[in-house]
């Protein structure tokens, strides 16, 4: 009996959250012995709904059992879905809202379904960290995804819901890369507004976009701002274990957040549907989680304080 042949279809391959993805989704497949096609969209949405529609409208031997996707913009693809469904694939959505999902569940038997990060809760977990680093109040610099990804909106409002009244937030756009950020926060940089903004933390919506802020610090040209900017707190989010913790325990990050990958999740989900008949779950979640704990990072922050005082000179 030949393998199950499943497509993931992710954003882009410079970001490392994305690489782990398909890491996951190739752990999974060759446990469970399913045949994976990886395909990156390189941040761009039409591309992806391209490649999706090839694969879904190829001749019938040819095309996949399911299709599993992170969108790249702001719709999780709700035509492509039904012509996924139409052509008897099988279809979960990652770390997006897709509000068409229950209305595919009731015209098929297929697994139709959602796995997500709860992207509201990472925001609020990053709105505690704000709150830690700054128990007397300051400004944050953040850099969030793009305007139009759900994701990112999600992240801002849980982060809205948490960081105290005291903590004012500027924020800045990437695009979920490293060089995206590091662009912007350059850009930033040349505003006259900037010399005049005070920062005390700067947060990213991921990792990568935290490591291009600081990387746009290191080419100010002037030590003494370039010292200053570069000594403050930065955090992200996803919290990779070689990257974000890796970052974290070296000191380039005050603090990530552990976000767990769903791709392998997501096959193991397919194939126990498909080859059992039972149901799947309309929609799961991950658990994200702070890493260091936020009362390290409030103790830390503590310890900042006690020695700024003890250092300041009398007046």
């Amino acid at each position: 009996m030949a393998n199950l042949r499943f497509i993931v279809s992710l954003i882009t391959k410079e970001n490392d959250y994305q690489v782990e993805q398909a890491a996951s989704a190739q752990a999974a497949a060759h446990k469970l012995g399913v045949d994976v096609q990886i395909l990156y969209a390189d941040n761009d949405a039409i591309t992806q709904s391209t490649q999706l529609l090839k694969a879904i409208q190829a001749e019938a031997p040819m095309r996949p059992q399911a299709i599993i996707f992170e969108p790249v913009g702001g719709t999780a693809f709700p035509q492509v879905a039904q012509a996924a469904v139409s052509a008897k694939i099988a279809w979960a959505a990652l770390n997006r809202e897709a509000d068409y999902i229950p209305q595919l569940r009731k015209k098929t038997k297929l697994p139709v379904f959602s796995v997500s990060s709860d992207h509201k809760e990472i925001g609020r977990i990053q709105g505690r960290q704000f709150a830690a680093l700054l128990p007397s109040g300051g400004s944050v610099l953040y850099i969030q995804g793009p305007s139009e990804n759900s994701a990112a909106r999600d992240r801002t409002a849980g982060m809205q819901m948490t960081v105290p009244n005291n903590v004012q937030i500027v924020s800045l756009r990437g695009r979920w890369t490293e060089e995206s950020a590091q662009r912007a926060v350059e850009s930033w940089l040349r505003l006259n507004t900037s010399n005049k903004t005070q920062i005390d933390v700067v947060g990213a919506q991921n990792d990568l976009m935290a490591l291009g802020g600081r990387k746009a610090f290191e080419g100010v040209s002037s030590i003494a701002d370039r010292e200053k900017w570069l000594g403050l707190p930065f955090t992200g989010v996803d919290g990779l274990a070689k990257t974000g913790q890796a970052w974290v325990r070296r000191g380039t990050l005050a603090a990530t957040i552990v976000v767990p990958t769903n791709a392998g999740q997501a096959i193991s989900m397919l194939v126990e549907a498909l080859q059992t008949g039972r149901d799947v779950p309309e929609r799961s979640f991950t658990v994200p989680e702070s890493f260091p704990p936020i009362e390290k990072l409030t103790v830390k922050s503590d310890n900042l304080t006690a020695k700024t005082e003890k250092v300041a000179p009398t007046v």
